[in-house]
């Protein structure tokens, strides 16, 4: 299973639209997971007309329609490993000790709003990825998201991909 994440497209405020390179990882995945922030309803149907499954989240950006479409936590079973998405997790020191504590039948974690593309294990073994923004780098030297791949109810290939400056 091929799975695409995004997190913090902020559009259109932060871009226009999403790269092209972003469009054609969403129509190859298998699944894939936006961590919030969307701020625009657009976005969202563009991501449910072209992806084959998406599991999403609100952000503390983003208003009614999008508030009333999707919920503050998802949870999403995907090749056998059992995901939640969420857009804030707190700040970084102890973030591993209270995400496990909070989420103690997960496999994965992924969650956006810093920006700050994140990888990191818990002592559990729960798995926490912030795919970062593929619109807005904020302090970080590239937008970025993520790919990954799920096979034998094990995560496999996590890359961090950066895209090109605009």
């Amino acid at each position: 299973m091929r799975l695409l994440l995004i997190s913090d497209t902020h559009l259109p405020r932060r871009a226009r639209e999403l790269p092209a390179e972003v469009l054609t990882e969403a129509e190859a995945a298998d699944a894939v997971v936006h961590a919030g922030d969307w701020v625009d309803t657009a976005t969202l149907d563009l991501l449910e007309e072209r992806c084959r499954r998406l599991v999403g989240v609100y952000g503390n950006n983003d208003g009614p329609g999008l508030r009333a479409r999707l919920p503050e936590v998802a949870y999403a079973d995907l090749g056998g490993l059992r995901f939640g998405v969420v857009h804030e997790t707190g700040p970084a020191q102890g973030r591993e000790a209270r995400c496990a504590a909070r989420f103690p039948d997960l496999d994965v974690l992924v969650f956006g709003h810093s920006h700050i593309p994140w990888d990191s294990t818990a002592p559990t073994g729960l798995r926490l990825l912030n795919p970062g923004s593929p619109t807005d780098r904020r302090r970080q030297p590239y937008c970025t998201y993520m790919t990954a791949s799920v096979a034998d109810g094990a995560l496999a290939d996590v890359v961090l991909h950066r895209l090109p400056r605009r």
